[in-house]
């Protein structure tokens, strides 16, 4: 059914996000940030689900403790410094506080406590939005004020930590998801210390994946383990699909997910090897409970169902899942003729 609220809270949603990473000052920055956060609470209501209202109450009270230190942290840098605007000269100390109230409001550790557990109420759908489009406006804010510091080292390399060793005892898919995108996170930040061109690379390819993975899951309303094997069961070809974009998320060559993590390799090579190796054995990881699904599926097969599950095989639903599958494993390919042709 057709909800014209939902639509709406969605178009304020994007224009939130936009008016923060377009903003020339700290306020509005603040109040574009604001808006996508007031938009989304209500995205995140359901009234036949009562894990949706908990999950949009723990969401608001941590967004909403983020942008006030957020704005403290800019009405004190505007005390000292008496420019509404200034991105550049500003204090070590209010910068930390900044981009940790940044850190916290896109669920990179050590400040992720809240992500795991709000994304576990929520739809499939929503959780899309708050793994991909809520972190857009955070990441922008950062990368004007983020410096080559210890600081930035720390968080890269326990949020690729975390973010791996938090999803190997996972049975929830999206538990399972929040932390590997959480390790993403890590790659991401590690864009922002060499070339930050890259960080439009690997958010889209990363956005691309988690949109197919998504929207398998929420067509056959699969939330744990045990349904997506049961799934697998019964269809071998959305068995195969779902493999393949795992895969690529965990960036397994020759998938799309390798492509931008091959590029970053590059470019961290040159600079920092000591986080360029950690982040590498921390992705090994991720890619382990990847395979280890894959492995589960494919080599022990069980006929012991507990309870019936109706698939709803849409024709145009796998015809785009299958596209949108072709895309993950043919992308790093095309990509390497198209680059050494030119």
């Amino acid at each position: 059914m057709f909800n014209i609220y939902k639509l709406i809270f969605t178009m304020t949603l994007f224009s939130g996000t936009l008016i923060s990473i377009s903003s020339h000052s700290w306020l509005g920055t603040w109040m574009g940030l604001e808006i996508n956060l007031l938009s989304f609470i209500p995205i995140l209501t359901k009234k036949n689900n009562p894990y949706s209202s908990e999950s949009s109450i723990k969401y608001f009270l941590v967004q909403a403790l983020a942008s006030t230190i957020f704005l403290f942290s800019i009405l004190i840098n505007m005390m000292k410094t008496n420019l509404i605007s200034d991105m550049i000269n500003m204090n070590y100390s209010i910068m930390i506080i900044i981009n940790s109230a940044l850190l916290t409001k896109m669920g990179a550790a050590p400040f992720h406590f809240w992500f795991p557990e709000i994304i576990e109420g929520m739809e499939w759908i929503n959780s899309l939005i708050l793994m991909t489009w809520q972190k857009i406006a955070p990441m922008m804010i950062l990368s004007y004020t983020l410096k080559y510091s210890n600081f930035i080292f720390f968080i890269i390399i326990i949020s690729s930590i975390i973010g791996s060793i938090g999803g190997l005892n996972q049975i929830s898919l999206r538990k399972m998801l929040a932390y590997s995108s959480i390790n993403h996170i890590s790659w991401m930040l590690s864009t922002f210390l060499n070339n930050e061109m890259l960080w439009i690379m690997y958010f889209i390819i990363y956005s691309l994946i988690s949109i197919t993975l998504t929207l398998m899951f929420n067509n056959f309303n699969i939330y744990y383990l045990k349904q997506m094997f049961l799934m697998m069961m019964k269809n071998k070809i959305i068995k195969f699909m779902l493999m393949l974009n795992m895969l690529s998320l965990g960036g397994l060559p020759p998938f799309l997910g390798f492509l931008p993590k091959w590029l970053i390799i590059q470019e961290l090579s040159k600079s920092n090897m000591f986080i360029l190796v950690i982040m590498i054995l921390m992705s090994l990881i991720t890619l382990f409970f990847y395979l280890r699904i894959a492995y589960s599926s494919i080599m022990l097969n069980h006929n012991e169902i507990n309870y019936n599950m109706i698939l709803n095989m849409n024709v145009n639903m796998n015809l785009m899942f299958m596209f949108l599958t072709f895309i993950s494993i043919t992308g790093l390919i095309l990509y390497t003729i198209f680059f050494n042709f030119y």
